[in-house]
């Protein structure tokens, strides 16, 4: 007899949490979609004021960033690795 009400009582909430899933899934999901937007906005306008107060940039000048070196110490003659040369067989 427990084994039935424990069962019982498990379905019920389980029927019970796709009924308020239903109600209240909508809602939530306005919510977390008007945060992102949010979110995004706030990060757009940002870049772009960013772009708009550099100075020293002229509209359509095209500008190189180097890139940093991961490791400076490793000189380019240093072996990395074995060179393997593959053949084709027909």
């Amino acid at each position: 007899m427990q084994f039935l009400r424990t069962l019982f009582i498990i379905i019920l909430i389980l029927y019970g949490m796709r009924i308020l899933g239903r109600i209240f899934g909508p809602f939530l999901m306005r919510f977390a979609s008007k945060k992102v937007e949010k979110k995004f906005r706030e990060r757009y306008e940002q870049q772009y004021n960013r772009q708009q107060n550099n100075p020293g940039y002229q509209e359509g000048e095209t500008i190189v960033e180097p890139k940093h070196k991961a490791s400076s110490s490793k000189n380019s003659s240093e072996k990395v690795g074995e060179y393997i040369d593959f053949e084709e067989i027909d």
